[in-house]
């Protein structure tokens, strides 16, 4: 990190309070008393750039100017780690792969249905979206069937990058060498395949706003990975019943390797796979097939 980063304006604790309440309210995240340094350190870059001279009048743009929810959601955005790459936990994608599809196919069949659709909460750079779609195409077990993978963030910048599809070194840190026919050379990087593009759709949405997120429609699984990390009680709290309520019965939801609901009051219920915990909307018993004698 460049040293101008660790000089410029402070950030005091009334300050703080302010701007980490105000963030909280718009997106969920939220930064305890003792983490203000954070909050300082990543938000001088915005100050620097709007040509403020302190925090409160950041704190006055953030609130009244006619951009402050544009600059709301940049400021969403440097405050958060968007760290993201191809076969992310790939122990995770196993575990969807062995498990979740093949159980998902069979519901959308009992249904009459031959469409799934996944939704990746927190899409970032889009790098999840595509891995998403490389390994339904690959399991051989939708040829026919209507996929469709709908990847949202908060950021329409790293929205931009996600429907462009094409990537550096970075994001291949833990790329399986099978998938690589998946990729196109181009002068910039590796591009995705049309094919897997063309199941794959982005969108901006603020995971908080529960009416907004309508537009994802009716999902078999979630992804929502390393995201509720940044958020207080409350925030995902909302966020996991918005969630929940655009799941099938019976569809999952997948987090983080550091996130659990274990101390969370949801709805949900534990699958447990093989390799993995996951979490479930729960299939009410007068939807359950009738027991065999």
């Amino acid at each position: 990190m460049s040293l101008l980063h660790d000089v410029g304006p402070t950030l005091d604790l009334r300050e703080f309070r302010l701007l980490r309440d105000y963030v909280n309210k718009f997106c969920g995240i939220y930064f305890a008393d003792d983490s203000s340094y954070i909050v300082e350190r990543r938000l001088r870059e915005r100050l620097r750039e709007l040509g403020l001279e302190n925090f409160t009048e950041y704190y006055r743009y953030v609130r009244y100017h006619p951009k402050a929810e544009s600059e709301l959601e940049r400021a969403a955005e440097v405050l958060t780690t968007n760290e993201t790459y191809f076969f992310r936990e790939a122990y995770q994608l196993r575990a969807f792969v062995d498990e979740v599809l093949p159980t998902v196919r069979a519901r959308a069949l009992a249904r009459g249905s031959k469409r799934i659709d996944v939704w990746s909460a927190g899409c970032s750079s889009g790098e999840e979206v595509y891995t998403i779609g490389m390994l339904i195409e690959a399991s051989g077990l939708f040829e026919g069937w209507n996929v469709r993978i709908f990847g949202n963030d908060i950021s329409r910048r790293v929205l931009s990058k996600a429907r462009d599809a094409t990537y550096t070194s970075a994001s291949f840190r833990a790329m399986i060498p099978d998938y690589e026919r998946f990729f196109i050379s181009t002068d910039e990087g590796k591009q995705v395949h049309p094919r897997i593009r063309a199941m794959c759709h982005f969108g901006h949405l603020n995971l908080m706003n529960e009416r907004r997120a309508a537009i994802v429609g009716r999902v078999d699984v979630t992804f929502c990975r390393n995201v509720l990390i940044y958020f207080d009680d409350a925030s995902r709290r909302k966020v996991l019943d918005t969630i929940y309520q655009r799941l099938y019965r019976g569809g999952y939801l997948l987090l983080g390797h550091s996130e659990s609901l274990l101390q969370t009051s949801t709805a949900f219920e534990i699958a447990q796979l093989t390799t993995d915990i996951v979490y479930r909307r729960p299939i009410p018993y007068t939807d359950l097939p009738p027991s065999k004698t």
